[in-house]
């Protein structure tokens, strides 16, 4: 039976063909929708400025077949197949239908890259030159986001500001712990990214293969999101060699830097889908270096990888992202199993 949390978000994730409202969500039944939304979470949403703590999971394990375990740590683009952990939305795919109790990702730093126009932040993150006014923005936007169904921004950019990417870089990292700190005070959970940082690197990893430079800089920027209660965070796909010769998104020794942190949250990957063919591969790979979430846009590639990390799962691989997801999902408030 689904819980009154369950019951909740499905109807408003029923609710995606409505998303993007005619006029600015910080007005109207677009705040009360979110406010509700945000007492139907209660005490289970991380508190802004406080360490992510995981939910103790009570789930057996055991009793979850291996199928189900490799599609709960798969976030796909629409339409998703069902069982899905998570699903992201763009703009384009907005009028498809989510699968229940999938929770709802969506890119919304502001500036070019908004899926919903309309939504706040209004700004790019490069505009941003007090904390006050980050955080402001981003409780806006966590309210926002809340109020038509969304679960987690894939935001803030916390690489450093001579990076690739323009303005979505902020001009230095307490904004981007600021904007964080307004989504969850806002109803919407923030995901750092591109841990452990794209400013050495000379282009983006969504269209080139690059080399990076571990900052400790930019390392300290990811701490800081921890300690501030960022419970997600999005691992590079660029190489770095100190860390080894694979990217990092598949690389082990990524994923322990980072645990070494004190992150206890879920570490997604950046899209798969920028790899190139043979997601199968790239997801086998993530997942045995230290992924919870795999990350892929095209919903054709989903069922795929779903395929090829059940014998993963099968041999008890991954159990620990399991109870992970499992742990950020009812910090969301989601008390059952896709």
């Amino acid at each position: 039976m689904e819980s009154g949390e369950d019951v909740g978000r499905r109807e408003v994730h029923s609710r995606l063909r409505l998303l993007e409202p005619a006029r600015p969500a910080t007005a109207g039944l677009t705040f009360g929708l979110a406010a509700c939304l945000i007492l139907f979470l209660g005490s289970s949403v991380a508190h802004a400025g406080a360490p992510f703590r995981p939910v103790p999971v009570s789930v057996d394990l055991a009793r979850m077949s291996a199928e189900d375990k490799a599609a709960l740590v798969v976030v796909s683009g629409l339409p998703a197949p069902p069982g899905v952990g998570g699903a992201i939305v763009f703009a384009t795919t907005r009028h498809l239908d989510v699968p229940n109790s999938a929770l709802l990702f969506v890119d919304q730093e502001g500036g070019v890259v908004k899926r919903f126009r309309r939504l706040p932040p209004f700004a790019p993150a490069s505009s941003y030159r007090r904390n006050r006014a980050a955080f402001r923005a981003g409780q806006a936007t966590g309210r926002a986001l809340a109020g038509v169904g969304v679960d987690v921004d894939l935001a803030p950019v916390l690489d450093s500001r001579d990076g690739p990417l323009g303005s979505r870089h902020f001009r230095r990292p307490g904004l981007g712990i600021s904007f964080a700190k307004g989504l969850l005070a806002g109803g919407t959970a923030p995901c750092a990214k591109h841990f452990p940082g794209l400013g050495s690197t000379p282009e983006s990893t969504d269209v080139a293969r690059v080399f990076g430079v571990v900052r400790g800089s930019e390392v300290r920027a990811f701490r800081a999101a921890v300690m501030a209660g960022v419970p997600c965070v999005m691992v590079s796909h660029a190489i770095y060699p100190s860390l080894g010769r694979r990217r990092g998104s598949l690389e082990r020794h990524t994923y322990e830097l980072l645990r070494r942190q004190g992150f206890t949250g879920v570490a997604i990957t950046d899209s798969l889908s920028a790899l190139g063919p043979n997601p199968r591969r790239w997801a086998r790979m993530a997942a045995r270096a230290g992924a919870d979430l795999i990350l892929v846009q095209e919903a054709g590639d989903a069922r795929a990888v779903i395929d090829a990390l059940t014998p993963l799962a099968r041999n008890g691989r991954l159990d620990d992202a399991v109870e992970r997801v499992i742990s950020f999902r009812r910090s969301l408030g989601f008390t059952r199993l896709p």
